[in-house]
């Protein structure tokens, strides 16, 4: 071969390298525990599809929204679709879903009760103050008997909306993320299970009772409406929703977090 083809043959085969070796930086927006944990195992398989994946962890429910909608960030995975729905229709966020991925079903925890049954008429329950998972958590108190609700209520109801409350239950709403910290105040919590875990609950072994985890409540990512169809969003997708991470899931979270795939 002349040295003009050997030239060209090394021109080409150069060329062809920055498809194989390119790679390309996705911020994620995480809440600490599990979905951060679950993303770190996405990660590696996200590489061999091209995707350098940077994990942004928050400490509450309002800002990952924000930061996605501003650019902060490409997605997003820590929510359920009846909160996005929520947090659209409030913030008129350009947001959109790509994928279901894991399931946290949320749990009344106790420090001062051993049962479920066992809470005293007037006890004081700790819910979340957020529209989606307050209304998740009265929705689990209805399904478990405890209260009633109007009809035709939806994903978000609150205390007024509570038309029986048998053993006169008072309620305490504050900060999602807060409620492990109020388990000394109160006679029950209702945490969400990302929460508990980071607390050092176990949900499986520790709620007095969880709620039925075929429920609307799948978590979600999340993306700008504008990226929804561009290819490292399915590259992401498919990454996520693996057999490696599926298992990964199963072992690691042991049935407090169940997989949607």
């Amino acid at each position: 071969m002349s040295l003009k083809k050997l030239g060209l043959a090394a021109l080409f085969s150069l060329a062809a390298l920055p498809a194989l070796a390119q790679t390309q930086t996705i911020r994620i927006g995480a809440t600490p525990g599990p979905h951060a944990q679950i993303l770190e195992a996405v990660k590696p398989i996200a590489a061999q599809k091209g995707l350098d994946i940077k994990i942004v962890e928050f400490s509450d429910y309002v800002v990952p929204n924000e930061a996605l909608s501003s650019g902060e960030l490409e997605a997003n995975s820590f929510q359920h679709q009846p909160y996005l729905d929520n947090q659209k229709e409030a913030r008129g966020y350009k947001i959109e879903t790509v994928a279901q991925t894991v399931n946290f079903p949320i749990g009344i925890y106790s420090k001062k009760h051993k049962a479920f049954d066992a809470l005293p008429s007037g006890a004081n329950i700790a819910i979340p103050n957020d529209p989606t998972n307050g209304g998740r958590a009265l929705l689990l108190l209805q399904d478990k008997g405890l209260i009633k609700l109007k009809d035709g209520v939806g994903f978000k109801p609150t205390i007024l909306d509570i038309t029986a409350n048998a053993k006169n239950l008072k309620f305490t709403e504050i900060d999602a993320a807060q409620a492990p910290r109020v388990l000394d105040d109160v006679d029950a919590a209702v945490i969400n299970t990302n929460y508990a875990t980071q607390a050092g609950l176990d949900p499986v072994k520790d709620a007095l009772t969880r709620e039925n985890p075929k429920g609307p409540y799948v978590n979600i990512i999340a993306v700008r409406a504008a990226d929804k169809d561009k290819p490292w969003v399915k590259s992401l997708v498919e990454a996520y929703r693996s057999p490696e991470v599926k298992k990964f899931v199963e072992e690691k979270f042991k049935g407090a977090v169940l997989t949607s795939w």
